[in-house]
This record gives structure tokens, sequence and C-alpha cells, in this order.
């Protein structure tokens, strides 16, 4: 197998993706907002919706490898088992008798079973069927149905938590409480996991440990070979960038690092909801998103270094055309009214999943840019998405490519 992502459209081979379960059924309009959720989800429905986004890209010969079974299988081997309960468990969280108690509880559980409470948490009823109650302030606070374990209903957004660069993957530190368990799983399966432990690939982030130098895949997007696009947003800090640019580059398997100051808001969360790539000269963008300052970054003099050069947003896109060596990019935007636009971009209309030069998946609901993008020459597989994209992300960040061919 070959792990390797050089560009945003290369042919897709092979995606991670997560199908929801029962870590939705823990959301409840009185935590959705902790959870990073605008809504509850019918549950079975969005189960139906993502099988959809899953089997259209089977149909296009894309290798589709589910979160759940990558972990269950992972957890199968007792290092990795021990070390992703010592990660988990950890004491400063839980206090001390309830992190035993934990672990004696998980301890029990055969590895489907520990997968499937890792993502969808435990409430103390639960944990009350395997042990007794532990001498914990902790779990003593805690109503019957109170959650001793969160569950992580973002594991959907498999995209964020790793990312892949050219030959190697950048396990995130994660920006927000309620995802940052996420990166766990990730490391442990590909340390782990028989599939990826005998692959040789090199390690650009630091996971869990990372934090608060945050960076968050939706903010990475690997727009041509040796060429990264990275948005300082909502979830990705200038530190977070700084880091994973010094490494990429004193790989040298990169060579520019475009960095994108973008508005702190939830709206555009991630450089992703506004603008991505659906062929190799082209991006498409939201309407409402103004030009932004950008900063180039490159190897430094000294063994290690950085130099940054910063320009004024009015030269942003041609800075980003410049870094991959071309006079200019192409740039697809739907004409429609303001109003229709923001919704639209609320809906992840520009969140689109490449699978081949040309060739997007997108929700079907977005009719207006999907129709524009249509009209420009691009062939849309359009997906079902009304409780898919009530956690904000679309068929990108659905998906985390693990391999692209070479364009």
């Amino acid at each position: 197998m070959t792990l390797r992502v050089d560009s945003e459209v290369g042919r897709l081979r092979r995606v991670i993706v997560h199908r929801p379960g029962r870590e939705m059924s823990r959301l409840t309009p009185g935590n959705m907002d902790s959870y990073l959720y605008d809504d509850v989800l019918w549950l079975e429905q969005a189960q139906r919706e993502h099988d959809g986004f899953v089997q259209v890209m089977v149909d296009r010969g894309v290798e589709v490898l589910p979160l759940r079974d990558l972990l269950r299988q992972t957890l199968a081997d007792p290092a990795a088992r021990a070390h992703v309960c010592a990660e988990v468990l950890d004491e400063e969280i839980f206090g001390v008798p309830l992190a035993d108690a934990l672990r004696t509880a998980l301890a029990d559980l055969d590895a489907a079973a520990l997968a499937d409470t890792l993502i969808a948490g435990l409430t103390r009823t639960e944990l009350d069927e395997h042990i007794a109650p532990p001498p914990s302030l902790r779990y003593a606070e805690l109503d019957p149905h109170g959650l001793v374990l969160p569950p992580l209903p973002n594991h959907l957004f498999t995209r964020d938590t790793s990312a892949w660069v050219a030959g190697g993957v950048s396990v995130n530190a994660m920006s927000k409480p309620a995802r940052m368990r996420e990166s766990v799983h990730f490391e442990a399966i590909y340390r782990f996991h028989p599939m990826f432990a005998r692959e040789e690939f090199s390690w650009w982030g630091p996971g869990s440990a990372g934090g608060p130098a945050t960076t968050e895949g939706g903010d990475i997007l690997v727009i041509s070979p040796g060429v990264v696009l990275v948005g300082v947003s909502e979830r990705t800090t200038p530190q977070g960038v700084e880091r994973l640019a010094a490494r990429v580059i004193a790989a040298g398997q990169v060579h520019t690092v475009v960095a994108v100051d973008m508005p702190r808001t939830r709206a555009l969360m991630h450089l992703d909801t506004v603008m991505t790539m659906v062929d190799a000269e082209t991006f498409t963008r939201y309407g409402g998103l103004a030009d932004l300052r950008t900063f180039v970054l490159r190897a430094g003099s000294e063994a290690g270094s950085l130099t940054v050069t910063a320009y004024e947003p009015e030269q942003m896109m041609t800075v980003i055309a410049h870094a991959m060596g071309r006079d200019s990019v192409r740039v697809l935007t739907a004409t429609q009214d303001p109003r229709a636009a923001e919704r639209e971009q609320w809906d992840d209309a520009n969140n689109v999943l490449a699978l081949e030069p040309g060739v997007v998946v997108a929700y079907e609901r977005n009719t207006v840019t999907n129709d524009f993008l249509r009209s420009c020459g691009v062939e849309v597989l359009t997906i079902a998405g009304s409780e898919l994209g009530r956690g904000r992300g679309g068929p990108r960040c659905m998906s985390c490519p693990i391999e692209r061919d070479a364009v």
C-alpha cells in the first residue's frame, strides 16, 4: 500500500470514514453545543445518508476503510489496548478512583465492545453494570444517566483529526475539548494496526500531545505536489501552522506552505468550509469570503528555520497560484443572492470531495452551487445530507484520504 497524498484532486484510492453510531444518541438539546453540534441528529437517517456517501465512493473504485473497524482491529493488539486506555483514562481528568474503576470496567470488554465504548461513551448506569460504585466524588455527583466517559460524535468528521500530506501524516492536536480524544484513536491506528505498522511514513503532527499549538485537517489543503495551503482559523493556530510547516519542509517533502488568515467564526471554522479544489488548477470558493492576508513559509538559511513573507489581501489568489508554479488559478463562485449564498455556505456548498480531477461529491441540497459547478464542466455526484450536515461538515470533512494518485 502506498500511503501518500500530493494533491486535493488526484484519483482517490483509499479513504477513512466513520459511520455515525450510538455516540449520536448521546446528543441532546441541552448538551449539543458542548459537542459542537447545532442540532440533534435522527441517527437512522444519518446512517442511511452516510451509507449513500460511501456507496458513491465505492462505485468510483475507492477503497473505503471504516474507522470503527480499524479501531477494533487495532485494539485486538494488547499493546495498542494498553496505550489507548492509558491515554484516555487520565487521572487528571477523571480522578484516581474513577480512572481505576474505568480501567477495571474496560478490561472486561473485547476489542469490538471497547471500540464501541470509546466512541459512544459510557454513562454512570452503564458503568454500574460492570463494577461496584467507586469511592469517587466525580462519580458521586453524576446523576444515573450522566456521562462518565463522554462520547465522540465528531469522529464523523475524519478529515480533521488526521491529515495526510505528501508521504506522512499529521495526527492533529484538536482545538476543542469535545474532540481531543479522537487523536488518541488515530495515533493508535497508525502505530499499531497491521495495515499501517508495516508501512514507512513520516509523522508531521504530535497528536494529543501537541496542544495548544493546534492544527485541524479541515484547514490543511495539499494544493499541488510540495505545496500546502493552511487556514489560520478558529481551530488552527499560527504556532500549529509553524510546527507543521517546519516538519514537512525540513523533511524535503514540501517546499512551500501558504497560510491564510481566516476570520475566527464558527461558520468559517475551517478553510475547507469556504474553499476547496475541484481539479488541479480550479478552486470552488464561497462568494461571501473576502480576500484574506496570506503568509508564505519556506525554508530559511539555517537548518530547521523558516522564512515568513506577508502579503496583502488583494494578492491572495495570486500568491496561491505562484506557490503552485502557475500564473493564475481558476476560481468558481456561484452567482446568487447574498442570503442564499450564506445559507448554502452554512450547508457546506463549497466543502466538496474530489474523487479525481473534475469529479466531486457534494450535498444535494446546495442546488445553486452544484448547478453552477456543472455548468463549468465539473461532474458533481450528490448525496443526501439533511442529518449529516447538522454537525457543520460536508463530504470533504467526512473523509480522510490516505492514498491518491499523482496528478
